[in-house]
């Protein structure tokens, strides 16, 4: 009997091609968009050298140490600034045409002038900073010990770190796998469109179909349980799909625990049918209704986990940490980006446990709705 049923259940959810275009092909659009739109993202990060000039005046031709300073952060591959020098009227006009970000002049003092605000402004300010409290320090330190200026000017070139860099994991992070990560997550909770189907196909007040599916010598719930396996089996099927798409063709990088990346997407895949099947036993309303919902807490779910606005994400982790542990896109992305980020699996075994609650409510939900549901008439 189960094979039966599962093997024309498959047949015919295999002919509904608008729920096959929304679990399967949309996602895989969405997969090429965004890696149209985010494949330079990581290299916009890439440090440029800031185009600066510094006016050509008597007090900048005697300051030959300035001149040394500028000289070194202004040469090499790794470089600080591209410096021109130039007179003042040609440093105004280059700061008018936007051709250089400010410029510097020498007179009493070291000023800098810039015509707005911005991260370029804001280092050639804090290069200037250091220099100039650099001077000072030298200053007094020669003032209290005039003897030791040889041994200061050998200690200047040499700069000490005194913190260390240590990363938390052995990955590189990597700003765009969050938005594939949430995709594949999104992916996973569409699975409710097939949840949805199959309890409305055992629901004869529905549809004619599941008037004549109730009339047969079938428990409902072993024929839901069956119907419902050929449904995981498709969804399950589609993800996989698009993993390898992602994998192979747009290269995003799951990290090398490739077993729990799978467990993942099939737990994902879990939920999103049996959200939409609890949906669907909940709700009473018309079909129409139900796939609203499931795509309202589908869709507001990706944007909280960071799909549309990466930052989201973070805002809600910060502000709401409750939603974060209630929103299973955001569970799904955190499980997949643990996987590859983090070398220990206590946060990915946190979210999974937590998603595997989420099966067993909507399981246990679906359950109590339709066990007792009987008809007067079919």
């Amino acid at each position: 009997m189960f094979a039966h049923i599962f093997r024309y259940r498959l047949k015919c959810l295999l002919r509904d091609r608008e729920t096959i275009f929304w679990t399967l092909v949309f996602p895989l659009i969405l997969a090429v968009l965004f890696n149209m739109a985010f494949s330079n993202l990581n290299k916009v990060e890439g440090f440029s050298p800031i185009d600066i000039a510094v006016v050509d005046n008597r007090q900048y031709q005697e300051d030959q140490y300035f001149k040394m300073t500028l000289k070194e952060v202004s040469q090499g591959d790794d470089r600080l600034f591209n410096l021109v020098v130039v007179s003042e009227d040609e440093a105004n006009k280059l700061l008018n045409e936007n051709s250089i970000a400010g410029y510097i002049v020498v007179e009493d003092s070291v000023k800098l002038v810039v015509n707005q605000t911005g991260i370029e402004q804001s280092i050639i300010k804090s290069f200037l900073d250091n220099y100039i409290q650099t001077l000072s320090a030298v200053n007094s330190i020669l003032t209290l010990n005039p003897a030791g200026g040889q041994e200061l000017f050998n200690e200047l070139g040499n700069r000490y770190q005194y913190i260390r860099e240590v990363p938390i994991a052995k990955a590189e992070p990597n700003n765009i796998l969050l938005y594939f990560y949430s995709l594949i997550a999104m992916a996973c909770l569409y699975g409710s469109f097939f949840g949805m189907r199959e309890i409305n196909d055992t629901q004869p007040n529905i549809t004619p179909l599941a008037a004549r599916i109730n009339t047969a010598p079938v428990h409902k719930l072993k024929l839901f349980i069956y119907s419902m396996s050929a449904s995981i089996l498709i969804h399950i099927t589609e993800i996989f799909i698009l993993l390898l798409f992602l994998r192979f063709v747009i290269n995003v990088d799951f990290g090398t625990r490739t077993v729990y990346v799978i467990l993942t997407a099939i737990v994902g895949s879990v939920v999103g049918n049996a959200f939409g099947a609890f949906i669907s036993a909940t709700v009473k309303k018309d079909e129409n209704l139900k796939i609203g919902i499931s795509i309202c807490v589908s869709m507001v779910g990706s944007f909280l986990s960071g799909m549309m606005y990466q930052n989201m994400k973070y805002i809600v982790a910060k502000k709401m940490p409750l939603l974060s542990y209630l929103n299973p896109v955001n569970l799904l992305t955190d499980a997949f980006y643990c996987l590859y980020y983090y070398d220990s699996l206590e946060k990915y075994a946190l979210n999974m446990s937590i998603l595997l609650i989420f099966i067993l409510a909507f399981c246990s939900g679906i359950y109590l709705m339709v066990r007792r549901r009987k008809y007067a008439s079919i």
